[in-house]
């Protein structure tokens, strides 16, 4: 029995990330498929536009076999904390043989090579990446600089770091040597349109395109023939009832905390330095909502999306003591089911077996098969979604309670 393991947002589902699971099999020889999923949050850092149970059904219509959630610390990281939880949770189950990811660049030895020269830091690439950074060069250009300097071997590959997907691949693959992983990579070329694109022309094209346009009108025809049909059927039934949900929809909550917290500062969470604590207390009388928020936080060396990552660790309390700790002591302690196919009996079966963690299918077993670090874990996964729930309750006062309060069944598609 083949695996392969996908990291994923499914920020929403669609065909391109149809394409990628029937890929990913057909490129490994795998005859399972288990996903890592981000919960309700995302790396981002906002709210994810369906909830985690909806997207999970999605994929598991259309190729996965087994979606598992991607505990909320890591899934509103950086790219290097992202993969990192990631691989340790594919890894720890003890049952996947590779790791199959998309990039632009399609070259998963030139992507390897990134991330040996940055796993390995050399004198010479710590001293140039500090110099660039007190110069005043945000992280990234501070990286590359560095890495011209500390490996010119590299440098006609340079611009494999100035897209998004090859810079994930890169974390990806320094995540599994850094474990010493047996999990072999692999990796798909992403096809139809770019990451960033928001156009929906392309038969392949971007989850933003989707995502913009559902912001600005109705579930239009053209968003329908992005999404593969089963996927489709389910996100229609959802539309104007647990979703959309866009970044400003946590505006009120995120205000609220800010203000909750202002007294003390923030510098006790992720990401955030005495500079940012104060910019956010001065400008926090002109805060109107969450996106112009983060755009009047935003400056040279702090980009809009380590602001909004910065904000959701406030929203979501995770602090750099509890980050700490997990590193320390983990960094994963269990893998929480999402959904499953009916098929994939034997996989599960396996995991129980050799998983070195336990696969959790119902809260109430939590306690038990717990220690309090991973209870601790699991809780602000669990405060995640309570938190994201309310949003959709205030957005959709019709809205039923969602499987995390009542405990319904997870998706499980018969197959």
């Amino acid at each position: 029995m083949k695996t392969v393991g996908i990291i994923a947002e499914y920020n929403p589902f669609h065909n391109g990330h149809t394409y990628h699971i029937k890929k990913a099999k057909e490129l490994t020889g795998a005859d399972f498929c288990v996903v890592v999923m981000s919960g309700d949050f995302v790396q981002r850092g906002t709210p994810a536009l369906m909830d985690k149970y909806l997207r999970a059904s999605c994929a598991l219509a259309n190729g996965a076999d087994l979606v598992l959630e991607l505990p909320v610390c890591y899934a509103v990281s950086s790219a290097e904390y992202f993969a990192g939880g990631a691989v340790a949770l594919l890894d720890e189950l003890n049952v996947i043989d590779s790791l199959c990811f998309g990039s632009e660049c399609g070259d998963v030895d030139v992507l390897s090579r990134f991330a040996k020269e940055l796993l390995a830091e050399t004198p010479c690439f710590k001293r140039e990446l500090n110099h660039r950074l007190r110069l005043g060069s945000s992280y990234p250009q501070a990286r590359n600089a560095a890495l011209e300097t500390a490996a010119p071997h590299l440098t006609p590959y340079i611009d494999v770091l100035s897209t998004p997907n090859n810079i994930l691949g890169i974390e990806y693959c320094k995540a599994v040597f850094a474990r010493e992983s047996r999990i072999a990579l692999s990796t798909i070329k992403r096809a139809g349109a770019s990451y960033h694109d928001n156009s929906l022309e392309s038969s392949l094209c971007s989850a933003q395109a989707i995502r913009e346009s559902l912001r600005h009108s109705e579930y239009p025809q053209s968003v329908a023939r992005q999404v593969p049909a089963s996927a489709n059927e389910i996100a229609k039934q959802s539309y104007l009832k647990s979703y959309p949900i866009f970044a400003d929809d946590i505006s009120l909550l995120v205000h609220y905390s800010l203000l909750s917290g202002e007294s003390s500062g923030f510098t006790d969470y992720p990401d955030i330095d005495k500079e940012l604590s104060d910019r956010i207390c001065n400008l926090l009388p002109k805060y109107h909502d969450f996106e112009s928020f983060c755009e009047l936080l935003k400056t040279k060396n702090r980009t809009y999306v380590r602001i909004s990552r910065s904000l959701m660790h406030i929203l979501l309390t995770i602090r750099k003591e509890d980050f700490a700790l997990y590193q320390k002591e983990g960094p994963v302690f269990y893998a929480r089911m999402l959904g499953f196919r009916e098929s994939a009996a034997p996989l599960l079966s396996a995991i129980k077996e050799k998983s070195h963690i336990p696969l959790l299918a119902k809260l109430a077993d939590a306690e038990k098969q717990l220690a309090p670090t991973a209870l601790s874990m699991l809780k602000k996964d669990i405060y995640a979604s309570h938190i994201y729930q309310s949003i959709v309750r205030h957005k959709f006062p019709e809205t039923d309670p969602f499987p995390d309060i009542c405990e319904q069944k997870r998706p499980i598609i018969k197959m």
